[in-house]
C-alpha cells in the first residue's frame, strides 16, 4: 500500500475536533460494554479478511487499536493525533479523496462512519478503487430501523452534539448503496441487542440481519462500479 502525493487542505474544521476529548472518553465510560460487544463481533470475522486494512473514519484510533487495523484517515486532526498515540499510521484527510494507490488494500473498514460522511456513495466508490480484487469492505452500522437508531434519532433532533451531524440508514439502502458503489453483501452479523440505557453485559453477536439489533456490521466483497453513477 503506498499513500499518493499530494497534501490533505481543510476547507472546515470537523465538529470532531472541538469534541475529541469527550468523544474519546466514551469508550472508557458509558460506552465500554458497548464497544466491548462491537469489538466482539468485529473479531470474529477478521480471520477471513484479506489485508492490508485500512479503517476510513478511524477517530481516535479505539477500533484500530482493538482490531489490529494497521493504517487509518480521518478528517479531524484532533482524533488524527490521538490515534496516533495508540499506535495507528493516521492520515488527515477524507475518504473520497485519493491518498492510496489503485488496489492497494485487502480491506476496508466503516465503522459507525456512513451516518457521518457528506458524500457517502463518493467514499465507497473511493474504496472500491483501492481495494484489490477479492478485497472486502467491512461497515460497522447502528440502522435508522433498530431500536438504537430511533434512539439516537431523537438525540439527533434534540440537537445531541454528536449526532445532530448523523444521517442514518435503513438496512436495505445500505445494501442498495454498496450495490451502486460496486459492493455485493457476503455476509451480515449482528449484535446490542440489549435496548438503549440497559446494556449490562458483554454480547454475543448473531449470524445474520435482526432489525431488533442495535449494531450490525456488513461484509461485502469488490465487484464492478456501475456504470454512470
Amino acid at each position: 500500500m503506498a499513500r499518493l502525493p499530494g497534501k490533505y487542505n481543510r476547507t472546515h474544521l470537523s465538529p470532531f475536533d472541538n469534541l475529541a476529548q469527550e468523544y474519546d472518553a466514551w469508550f472508557d465510560n458509558e460506552g465500554r460494554l458497548i464497544f466491548s460487544s462491537e469489538v466482539q463481533a468485529f473479531r470474529e470475522l477478521l480471520p477471513f479478511l484479506p489485508k492490508p486494512w485500512l479503517e476510513i473514519g478511524v477517530g481516535s484510533g479505539r477500533f484500530a487499536q482493538a482490531l489490529g487495523i494497521e493504517t487509518g484517515i480521518d478528517p479531524s486532526a484532533r482524533l488524527v493525533e490521538m490515534a496516533k498515540k495508540r499506535g495507528i499510521n493516521a492520515l488527515l484527510g477524507e475518504g473520497e479523496q485519493e491518498f492510496f494507490d489503485e488496489e492497494s488494500l485487502g480491506t476496508v473498514f466503516l465503522i459507525v462512519t456512513l451516518c457521518f460522511l457528506d458524500s457517502p456513495l463518493d467514499v465507497l466508490k473511493e474504496a472500491n478503487r483501492i481495494l484489490m480484487r477479492g478485497g472486502k469492505i467491512v461497515l460497522g452500522l447502528v440502522l435508522e430501523e433498530s431500536p438504537w437508531g430511533r434512539f439516537y434519532q431523537l438525540k439527533k433532533v434534540e440537537g445531541h452534539r454528536f449526532y445532530k451531524y448523523a444521517t442514518f440508514y435503513r438496512y436495505d439502502d445500505v445494501i442498495r448503496l454498496m450495490a451502486q458503489a460496486g459492493f455485493m453483501n457476503e455476509r451480515t452479523v449482528s449484535t446490542l441487542f440489549q435496548s438503549p440505557g440497559e446494556v449490562r453485559d458483554v454480547e454475543e453477536s448473531r449470524e445474520g440481519y435482526f432489525p431488533d439489533a442495535g449494531f450490525t456490521i456488513i461484509v461485502a466483497g469488490k465487484g464492478k462500479v456501475a456504470a454512470g453513477l
